[in-house]
C-alpha cells in the first residue's frame, strides 16, 4: 500500500507503456474505433487512467479521473477538424524514468509520459505526428492561397461586372454554383482525413 501511494504522489503511477498490436483487442479504446469505417489502430499508449488511441482518422482518448477510478470519459479528435501542432519529445536523462510526448490537437494539449523502455518505439510515433503537423501546415497555406485567389476574382468580377448575354439573376447563380462546387474541390483537395500512410511509413507494426 505504501508503494503505491509513494508511486501515486510522484506521479509515477501514471507513466505509461505501448500497447503491442496483438493486444490492442484488450483496451477499451478499441471498442470506440470506427472499424466498420475502415479505421485501423497504429498506436496504443496505456497508462493507469488514460489511453490514448491513434489511428489513421483520430486520436481517440479514453481518459480516467484517477489511477485509481473506474470513470472513464470517451473523447475523439478527428484529424480532418483537428489540426495537430506544437509536437516535441523530451528524452529521457540518466536517471528519468520515463520520456515524454507533447502535442496539440485542436485546442487540447497533451503530455503524455512513457516509460523509457518504449524510447524507440515513441520517437516512431514523434516522427508520425511531425509529419502530419508537416502535412496539415502545407494545407492550412494552400487554404489561405485559395481564399485569397477567390478574393481576387471576386474583386476583379465586381469591376468588370455582369455578363452582357445574361440577366443579373443568371449571371449571380452561373457564378453562386461556380464558386461552391469550386470551393468544394479545393477544400477537399487540401484536407486529409485518413493519415494512414503516414503511419505506415514510420511505424512498423
Amino acid at each position: 500500500m505504501f508503494k503505491k501511494l509513494a508511486a501515486d504522489a510522484l506521479g509515477l503511477s501514471d507513466i505509461g507503456k505501448v500497447i503491442e498490436p496483438q493486444d490492442y483487442d484488450k483496451t477499451e479504446a478499441d471498442d470506440y474505433v470506427l472499424h466498420e469505417k475502415g479505421e485501423k489502430i497504429y498506436f496504443i499508449i496505456k497508462t493507469k487512467a488514460d489511453e490514448y488511441c491513434f489511428t489513421n482518422l483520430a486520436l481517440i482518448h479514453v481518459d480516467g479521473d484517477s489511477a485509481v477510478s473506474k470513470k472513464r470519459t470517451l473523447k475523439r479528435y478527428d484529424y480532418k477538424y483537428n489540426t495537430i501542432y506544437n509536437v516535441s519529445l523530451e528524452t529521457a536523462g540518466t536517471i528519468d524514468l520515463d520520456v515524454e510526448i507533447k502535442f496539440v490537437i485542436g485546442e487540447k494539449v497533451f503530455s503524455i509520459d512513457i516509460n523509457k523502455s518504449y524510447a524507440e518505439k515513441i520517437k516512431d510515433l514523434y516522427k508520425s505526428l511531425i509529419s502530419i503537423e508537416r502535412i496539415m501546415k502545407e494545407n492550412d497555406k494552400h487554404k489561405n492561397y485559395m481564399l485569397d485567389s477567390l478574393d481576387y476574382a471576386t474583386k476583379t468580377l465586381s469591376s468588370q461586372g455582369f455578363s452582357q448575354t445574361q440577366s443579373p439573376s443568371e449571371s449571380f447563380k452561373e457564378i453562386t454554383e461556380y464558386t461552391n462546387s469550386w470551393l468544394n474541390s479545393m477544400s477537399d483537395q487540401y484536407s486529409n482525413e485518413d493519415f494512414g500512410h503516414v503511419f505506415d511509413l514510420y511505424l512498423k507494426n
